[in-house]
Parts: structure tokens; C-alpha cells; sequence
């Protein structure tokens, strides 16, 4: 058994030893708990094991797997960028290529001025949610109601 590790890197993120290996994983960006427990399921490691225990070979099959998913037999449905725009590819992007792939989609929208575009520019919800009463600019000041100086009863 490989001596305990109290960081594990993997996919270019730190993950804490005592945490467990499909609750470990979730930290990276773009790795959910359902990706994390098909990555343990295909490479045949124990999801509820610490991720401190695993073998340097184990961490290593785990970083690739997170790095590309679709190869090591997750199916298709479980990525997140099915039919990328640029490339009309399905693939799964993990930490900072997922931010800079959703800042691309969002100024695409915005160049385009499509509906979602335009509410992003505006600053506006983009999903539909309503704007009566969520959404205000000064949100934490709210002021209630006013009551003059004077005490109800005093003369």
C-alpha cells in the first residue's frame, strides 16, 4: 500500500488526502459527482477510499481519465460540451479551459446579439426568472419604512 499523501494533485488541482476519491474529485471544475463516480467505476478504484491512500500509478490513470473522459469509456451523454461551435466535436473541458470556453460562448452571444446575449450585456437574468423583485441594483439596502421623530402617545 502507498504511503498517505495529505495533497494529491490531479488535472492541475489539489485535493485533500482525506476526502474521498468521488468526493475528492468533485473539486475539480467540470467534474461532478456522477463524471467522478463513472471515472471510479471504469478505472476500478474504490469511490469510497481516501484519495491520500491511492497509488502514484492510480493518481496517474485518474488525472488522465479526468482529462479525457470520452476515451477511457464515459458515454457521450455525460459531457459537457457535446457539438462544441468551433469544432462540432464532443469533448469535456475541465478547470480553466471550461471558463474560457463559457467567456467565448457568452461574447459569442453578445457579438451575435441573440436574446441571451443581450440580457448578458444588460446585466439582466438570462434564464427567464422574474425581475419584480429579484435582481435590484441596491440589493442589502433596504430601507423600510419611515416613521417621523415623533413617539405614538407622546404630547
Amino acid at each position: 500500500m502507498a504511503e498517505f499523501r495529505h495533497l494529491v494533485r490531479i488535472a492541475n488541482t489539489d485535493l485533500k488526502g482525506e476526502k474521498a476519491v468521488v468526493y475528492a474529485l468533485k473539486n475539480i471544475r467540470g467534474v461532478g459527482v456522477p463524471l467522478a463516480h463513472a471515472l471510479c467505476v471504469l478505472l476500478k478504484i474504490d469511490g469510497m477510499s481516501k484519495i491520500g491512500n491511492l497509488s502514484e500509478a492510480d493518481s496517474k490513470r485518474l488525472d488522465e481519465a479526468a482529462r479525457n473522459p470520452l476515451k477511457h469509456g464515459v458515454p457521450i451523454w455525460m459531457l459537457n460540451r457535446q457539438k462544441d461551435p468551433e469544432s462540432g466535436e464532443d469533448k469535456h473541458v475541465i478547470t480553466n479551459d471550461l471558463i474560457f470556453n463559457r467567456e467565448n460562448d457568452i461574447k459569442m452571444m453578445k457579438r451575435i446579439k441573440s436574446y441571451k446575449g443581450m440580457r448578458h450585456s444588460l446585466g439582466q437574468p438570462v434564464r427567464g426568472q422574474r425581475t419584480r423583485s429579484n435582481f435590484r441594483v441596491n440589493k442589502g439596502k433596504v430601507m423600510g419604512v419611515k416613521t417621523s421623530g415623533k413617539k405614538a402617545g407622546a404630547t
